[in-house]
């Protein structure tokens, strides 16, 4: 009995003391009552706090920012993969989730870091079955510690918030295919090329249009991207979650967009970010799942944060139901993308687009909008009194209006190392001819390049016009050549091809190529396409 009395008050006090520790695990939304969010080193400490208390976690860092903070990720698995080759026979699949891109934008990071929190606490055995959960909660620290009252006023809490660009003033979620920011070198390295997710969840914070909805949501929808994966996310992932999210969590929520007309509630919903320099586009050309999650900016900030955090465990909920499935289409993308290198096919990069309606009109709880100018005489818009549910069409579905053919591979006729050191970030296969060689290949010529007006992320981004002309031409050996029968054959493409909307020609990384120092007329393009399939003997260079 004696014995009996002691081991019970071992498990009180041991459950006690358990109970404590754990109620120390509070991320600083929690503990400060959603008055405050956390700087980089709160992130960290709590991080190192779930490393001491859990196992099933693994953190490594993938970057350094610019001013020499670690960026770490965290690994959620049971058993924990020691390298991406433990996952080639490996039925799990790898759900990544990032937040703070924009360091204003801070829901994301707490509810990840308490989804990480929670998942550890709870044991869920079952999900880390088929679940493989990677976190970077705070993917732009630099931005993250500039926190003042003044920034993002508009905003309906915390108290004060950081800065949406990174270190260097750049806009992390517009570097996709120019890679000039460290945060995203080590999301390519650490996180896309190295484990390879199945699913990217791109955690935001918006504006604009007025709605009853706490949670916005949408998906990759650039045409160049695989349209099995894009009618997917359409018809059925987004659509799953979304009730999920709605029914089981009791979480209002809607598309991402904007009213076309914002003083009119009926208007078409329009989402208009299309191009690959945002990462959810930009995921999509590499034939995966991306959905970009914007939560609501006039819902106070803990609605706004208890949202996200659903929304995560609605999304890691379906990704289990429905885990092979998901990477059974990838893998079927992936092959599609290296048979049609293979084999070109007119009529298969689309240069430009075209925006329809998708197949279901969507329903949202609006709230009109109202102009007024302020003591200062300012402009300024409010919500209106015009609060009704409407059904309206979704305007995100896009379509290629003008298309050019794929080639069998591009050649690169410049040793330059900052094409190279990009190509490589993206994880592209490049190979060097063997021996020299003549083939007949397109050459672009130019008739007009004209830089934009306006600078964008330090660049005056390229418009240009011409034409293509078949020739003949020689090779020496050691040029560098790059095939599209690859998995990235897509991204490929939209990298080298003059004519894309969002290419390197496009953010200048071939201007010096272009003009003679002297004179007025135009040098060709120094990328050559090989239209159709022949013998070229080359070794793998990276």
């Amino acid at each position: 009995m004696k014995n009996r009395i002691i081991f019970i008050l071992f498990t009180i006090i041991f459950s006690v003391s358990l109970f404590a520790k754990e109620a120390e695990l509070l991320t600083v939304a929690e503990k400060s009552n959603y008055k405050l969010t956390s700087t980089h080193a709160e992130v960290l400490d709590f991080i190192t706090q779930l490393q001491k208390e859990f196992k099933h976690i693994k953190v490594e860092n993938i970057a350094t920012s610019e001013y020499g903070k670690n960026i770490p990720m965290i690994m959620l698995a049971n058993p924990m993969p020691k390298s991406p080759q433990d996952l080639i026979n490996d039925d799990r699949m790898v759900v990544y989730i990032q937040a703070n891109i924009h360091a204003g934008e801070v829901e994301g990071k707490e509810a990840s870091l308490r989804l990480a929190r929670d998942l550890l606490q709870e044991k869920k055995d079952e999900l880390f079955k088929k679940l493989i959960i990677i976190i970077v909660p705070d993917l732009n620290p630099d931005g993250n510690d500039q926190i003042s009252e003044k920034n993002r006023t508009n905003q309906n809490g915390p108290a004060a918030v950081g800065l949406r660009q990174n270190g260097q003033h750049l806009d992390i979620n517009r570097d996709g295919i120019k890679v000039e920011t460290p945060e995203l070198k080590g999301l390519l390295n650490y996180i896309f090329n190295k484990w390879d997710p199945t699913l990217t969840v791109d955690c935001h914070t918006t504006n604009g249009s007025f709605h009853e909805e706490t949670v916005t949501t949408a998906w990759m929808v650039n045409p160049n991207g695989d349209r099995s994966l894009i009618n997917y996310m359409r018809d059925k992932m987004m659509p799953g979650v979304t009730s999920q999210l709605r029914d089981k969590y009791k979480i209002g929520n809607c598309y991402y967009g904007n009213f076309e007309d914002r003083t009119n509630i009926e208007s078409d919903w329009i989402y208009h970010a299309v191009e690959p320099r945002y990462i959810t586009n930009y995921i999509g050309l590499r034939n995966r799942f991306a959905i970009l999650n914007e939560n609501y900016v006039y819902a106070n900030y803990k609605s706004r944060v208890e949202g996200c955090y659903y929304l995560l465990k609605s999304i890691l909920e379906y990704s289990y139901n429905y885990a092979g499935e998901m990477k059974l289409a990838v893998q079927q993308a992936d092959e599609k993308s290296i048979q049609r290198g293979l084999n070109p096919v007119k009529d298969s990069i689309a240069i430009e687009y075209e925006r329809k309606a998708t197949p279901q009109k969507m329903t949202i709880k609006a709230i009109s909008l109202e102009y007024y100018t302020d003591e200062e005489g300012r402009r300024r818009y409010r919500p209106g009194n015009d609060r009704r549910t409407v059904q309206l069409n979704y305007m995100a579905d896009y379509y290629p209006a003008k298309q050019i053919q794929l080639p069998f591979a591009y050649i690169l006729n410049i040793a330059n190392k900052k094409v190279l050191e990009n190509l490589k970030n993206h994880g592209i296969k490049i190979e060097q001819l063997k021996e020299d060689i003549s083939l007949s290949v397109e050459e672009f010529h130019f008739d007009e390049i004209k830089p934009e007006e306006r600078i964008n992320q330090g660049h005056y981004l390229n418009n240009i016009k011409g034409k293509f002309e078949t020739i003949e031409k020689e090779f020496t050996e050691g040029t560098y050549i790059i095939r599209t029968s690859q998995k990235l054959g897509n991204l490929v493409a939209y990298l080298l091809e003059p004519q894309s909307e969002d290419s390197l020609l496009k953010w200048n990384f071939f201007d010096r190529y272009l003009m003679p120092q002297w004179g007025n007329y135009y040098f060709p393009y120094p990328v050559y396409k090989i239209m159709a399939p022949v013998d070229i003997k080359s070794n793998p260079l990276f």
